[in-house]
C-alpha cells in the first residue's frame, strides 16, 4: 500500500486541481490520501476532500513536521509519500515509486521544475537532479518506507523550519539507501511572485548554511519570516 501524505493550511484551490489527479492513481494503484490540515486550517478544505473519499485530519497542534507524523501514524504499512499542495506530480509519479522500492531503495525524491519559464528558475530545477547541499528538501516529494521512517523516529517536531532537511541528515546518518527519480514534479513558483529570484536564492542558501551549522529552528523561521514575504503564508 502506498499512502500519499499531504500537509496542508489553507491550500484549497491547490487541493482543487491536484486531488483529481491522486484518485486517478487509484484506479491503478492500491493508495490510500491523507490531508492533514493544519489546527487552524479555515477555508473548507474538509469539504473537499470528503467530496473525494479522500481521509482527511485537522491536527491539534502547529507546524509541518506535526501535520506528516500524524498522518503517518493512520498510515498502512507500505510506502509513505509526502507531497505538498502545490506541487504537481507526474503521470508515472506512482509505479516510478514502485520501481525504486523494487530496485532496493528505502527512500528516495524526485526531480522538479517550476510552473513558470524564467531561465534562473531552470538553473535551480537542474540541481534538483543532483545529490548535493539542497537535497532532501520539501518540493522533492520524499517517499520512504513506513517502517524505515518509523525506525528513524519520524520528523523532529520541534524542527519549525526545515523539517525535511533535519530529516534528511537522519537518513544519511543511518545509510538509508535513497535515490533521485529523474521524472520531474511541477512546483509552484509562487514565492517568486513576490520575491526577486535573488531575495529567495541568498535566503535559502542562508537558511540551509544556518540549519548545516546547528541554529535553532526558532530563530532559522524568525529569519525566514523576515527574508522572505508569504502573502499565501504557511503553518511551518
Amino acid at each position: 500500500m502506498t499512502t500519499i501524505i499531504i500537509p496542508a493550511h489553507n491550500e484549497k484551490e491547490n487541493l482543487q486541481a491536484l486531488l483529481p489527479q491522486l484518485t486517478e492513481f487509484r484506479e491503478d494503484f492500491p493508495l490510500e490520501i491523507i490531508v492533514a490540515l493544519s489546527s487552524d486550517n479555515s477555508d473548507g478544505s474538509e469539504r473537499l476532500t470528503s467530496a473525494y473519499s479522500i481521509k482527511c485530519i485537522r491536527c491539534k497542534n502547529k507546524g509541518r513536521a506535526v501535520q506528516m507524523n500524524s498522518a503517518a501514524k493512520l498510515a498502512k504499512e507500505g510506502i509513505l509519500v509526502f507531497l505538498h499542495a502545490d506541487v504537481t506530480p507526474p503521470d508515472a509519479f506512482i509505479s516510478d515509486i514502485s520501481a525504486a522500492i523494487q530496485e532496493g531503495f528505502d527512500a528516495g525524491f524526485f526531480s522538479y521544475h517550476f510552473d513558470k519559464k524564467d531561465f534562473f528558475l531552470q538553473i535551480n530545477a537542474f540541481f534538483t537532479a543532483k545529490d548535493g547541499i539542497f537535497t532532501g528538501g520539501g518540493d522533492q516529494c520524499l517517499f520512504i518506507k513506513k517502517k524505515v521512517f518509523d525506525t528513524l523516529g519520524g520528523f523532529d517536531e520541534k524542527q519549525v523550519l526545515m523539517e525535511d532537511f533535519e530529516f534528511f541528515k537522519r537518513m544519511k546518518k543511518n545509510n538509508i539507501r535513497y535515490t533521485i527519480i529523474k521524472n520531474d514534479l511541477i512546483v509552484s513558483a509562487r514565492k517568486y511572485r513576490n520575491n526577486s529570484y535573488m531575495r529567495i536564492n541568498l535566503a535559502n542558501f542562508l537558511l540551509v548554511i544556518l540549519f548545516k551549522c546547528g541554529y535553532p529552528a526558532i530563530k532559522l523561521k524568525a529569519l525566514h519570516e523576515r527574508l522572505i514575504k508569504m502573502p499565501y503564508q504557511n503553518n511551518t
